[in-house]
């Protein structure tokens, strides 16, 4: 598979590294491209560094690894985006971090979505940090982090389910895009226990299932 990504911060550089680590290619934009080539050079050879209108060219889905406030516009520069799969991981943080700015009546990610149309939105990794990305998903005793995923497109959910699960994450299919009105409450859940809470960004929320469907999920 190849992905884009939008973004050499620490959730675009984590992204890379984990996807890179599970045998996909990566075309990474940024605004500072230099900056963007020393983050690709540490990652290594699967990471290319191209322009924003670029970095949608080929690619199997693209990632949006930018703030909340500036995604609609570095999604813009990559140029047409319709038909593409766009995986949104944004939290939209109010600016003193004490809530959500956009939530609960629609979400960031439907928002978004009437910003780029045509494209096809999906909320994921937005409850991963970019610690767990860079120690991987694996927690012990048989326990992983989950990603979860909403989106409206049967076969763009496919796709990121793959993608997911290559990278070694729990696979957890949220439903349809409206969803993300429930997944960027937990994301923001998440960043109030690593850092309000001061617990660390070491850790991320699953889903465990007990019973019949349980092992079901294991056997597939």
């Amino acid at each position: 598979m190849k992905v884009g990504i939008i973004g050499s911060g620490n959730m675009g550089s984590g992204l890379a590294r984990r996807i890179t680590a599970a045998g996909h290619d990566v075309l990474m934009t940024a605004r500072d491209l230099v900056e963007a080539e020393k983050i690709a050079g540490q990652i290594g050879p699967r990471v290319k560094v191209v322009p924003s209108a670029d970095v949608a060219k080929g690619v199997d889905l693209l990632i949006a690894a930018t703030p909340a406030n500036s995604q609609v516009d570095a999604l813009k520069s990559a140029g047409d985006l319709r038909g593409k799969i766009v995986i949104d991981i944004a939290n939209p943080l109010k600016p003193d971090y004490s809530g959500l700015s956009v939530g609960y009546t629609t979400s960031f990610a439907e928002e978004l979505a009437k910003a780029v149309p045509g494209a096809k939105i999906v909320k994921a990794f937005n409850t991963i940090f970019a610690q767990v990305l860079t120690e991987g998903p694996d927690f012990g005793n048989g326990l992983r982090a989950a990603a979860f995923y909403c989106c409206d497109d049967e076969g763009a959910k496919k796709t990121v389910h793959a993608l997911i699960e290559s990278m070694g994450f729990d696979a957890i299919d949220a439903g349809p895009l409206s969803n993300a009105r429930y997944l960027e409450p937990m994301g923001y859940l998440n960043i109030w226990f690593g850092y309000m809470a001061k617990r660390g960004t070491g850790l991320a929320p699953t889903w465990l299932q007990r019973g019949e469907a349980a092992g079901k999920k294991r056997a597939a």
